[in-house]
């Protein structure tokens, strides 16, 4: 029996993409898919654009990190992938520079 998975990358060989405290960016809208408590299956639970900071990082079927991003102005804490988030300033809470690679 095969594993159904959305990628064949096993992502947490390597390190996590973000740090805890890291402040970041939600890349699209995400949906209850019915794991998160009091709210309806579909209700949006972030929206495209939405600022929140790593506060929790964990593994999902032992292939991807999860990074619990606390959506402050939301007032909570919601499970996603790296594919979903992108870096929304190059300090942390922290105080550490996280310069993005340049290229070229």
């Amino acid at each position: 029996m095969k594993i159904s998975r959305d990628s064949d990358t096993i992502e947490i060989d390597g390190p996590p993409h973000f740090e805890y405290g890291q402040k970041v960016r939600s890349l699209m809208n995400i949906r209850n898919d019915g794991t998160f408590p009091g709210k309806e299956i579909g209700d949006v639970l972030v929206k495209k654009g939405d600022v929140g900071y790593v506060a929790k990082i964990g593994t999902f079927l032992q292939q991807f990190y999860i990074y619990g991003v606390d959506f402050y102005e939301r007032g909570y804490i919601v499970g996603m992938k790296a594919r979903e988030l992108d870096t929304a300033e190059t300090e942390s809470v922290f105080g550490e520079t996280n310069e993005p690679e340049k290229l070229g």
